[in-house]
């Protein structure tokens, strides 16, 4: 095994092995992979354009009985800062976001015990009605499970029912890492991983658009790291022809801030910068068959990001002109729609707004920019 026969398989597009991306890590000098990564971007994503969206993240509700150890966001039932999101607010921010020229809400909450299949197709339903053009990229692979549990059912007549409802996409939210060594220590009330998987390929079944993520930097090892990586390309390479599948993939670094991880294991978050671009790169290398490799801003900054554009990554994401669960643990980033068009341009690439399936849209002639208090 050697990094440049390696290298030369990546450029190849041939699927590298868990052991084989672990020795990438642990041998490529990030130049090499920050270099092939590049070439490698540059043939999935012809147009050379860098993507970004503007949307909100709205939480349906801050109870949850997961236990996350990340998590400073969720609340216990009957809690007195406990809450569930009523329409108005809905209205509210959904007319704000399209102020803003966002058309879209990431819409999501926590494990809450009473909240079936009924109030998430209720909810769906209400807010399309309200709002036809509005896209709901919504809740998440545990979500779906805890429901699932709720209710009795299984994953793909819960996925079928939300869709119906009006639900247009899946994130990638809760994957963290797959191992159930690790969700067993960091997030043991969520799904396991495998389940997390099973319900994505459900989803694929269906045709739902979904994307897949990486929380790493904690407790995991490079490993598990890359058998995350692995999982999560057998997953896609199971869709059917013609179906949307995973549309992109985003790897962020655990954030500590005030976390149960940091205050009672001593967890801290520490990644660096050199080693973020790697995992970008890597992962571009490892998810052949993944057009789409988003840079987390909101959780490394600009400065980072802007590298990780050269190394593999073709979107920045969106403004978040709302979000509340990373950042309740740290992270501190922010762009206007603005700000991060000139990031782009400064990293020296052409900004491109683009919807949740990576379709481009023109920016609103009426948008208003959004003034954010740094």
């Amino acid at each position: 095994m050697n990094v440049e026969n390696l290298l030369e398989r990546a450029l190849n597009f041939e699927f590298l092995t868990k052991e084989e991306g672990v020795f990438l890590y642990h041998n490529a000098p990030t130049a090499d992979l920050a270099y092939v990564a590049n070439d490698l971007r540059k043939i999935q994503v012809p147009h050379g354009k860098v993507t970004w969206q503007i949307d909100r993240n709205v939480n349906t509700t801050n109870v949850c009985i997961a236990n996350c150890k990340f998590c400073n966001f969720f609340r216990r039932p009957g809690h007195q800062e406990s809450y569930i999101t009523d329409i108005e607010t809905y209205k509210r921010k959904i007319e704000e976001t399209f102020k803003y020229g966002g058309d879209q809400l990431l819409l999501q909450g926590g494990h809450h015990p009473d909240l079936g299949l009924n109030f998430y197709t209720t909810l769906f339903k209400q807010l399309k009605e309200l709002y036809p053009t509005l896209k709901l990229h919504a809740l998440g692979p545990p979500e779906v499970a805890h429901i699932a549990k709720l209710e009795g059912m299984s994953h793909i007549d819960v996925l079928t029912a939300l869709k119906e409802a009006g639900m247009d996409s899946l994130p990638g939210a809760g994957a963290e890492i797959l191992n159930d060594r690790v969700r067993r220590l960091i997030s043991k009330g969520k799904c396991g991983g495998q389940e997390w998987l099973d319900i994505m390929r459900a989803a694929h079944q269906i045709n739902l658009p979904t994307s897949a993520t990486m929380m790493f930097g904690h407790i995991e090892t490079i490993e598990e790291r890359f058998e995350h990586l692995v999982w999560i390309r057998e997953v896609q390479s199971e869709k059917p022809e013609g179906h949307y599948g995973f549309i992109a993939f985003i790897p962020w670094p655990f954030q500590d801030d005030g976390t149960l991880l940091k205050r009672l294991r001593g967890i801290s978050n520490n990644v660096t910068g050199d080693e973020y671009i790697r995992m970008i790169a890597l992962s571009r290398i490892m998810l052949p068959n993944i057009k789409n490799i988003q840079a987390s801003w909101l959780t490394v900054g600009k400065s980072v990001a802007q590298l990780c554009l050269h190394s593999g990554a073709n979107d920045f994401g969106s403004i978040m002109i709302e979000e509340n669960v990373v950042s309740a643990a740290g992270a501190p980033h922010r762009f206007t729609s603005l700000s991060i068009q000139e990031a782009i341009r400064e990293a020296g690439f052409e900004p491109q707004l683009r919807t949740q399936t990576y379709e481009f849209r023109e920016l609103p002639e009426s948008m208003v920019e959004q003034v954010i208090d740094y």
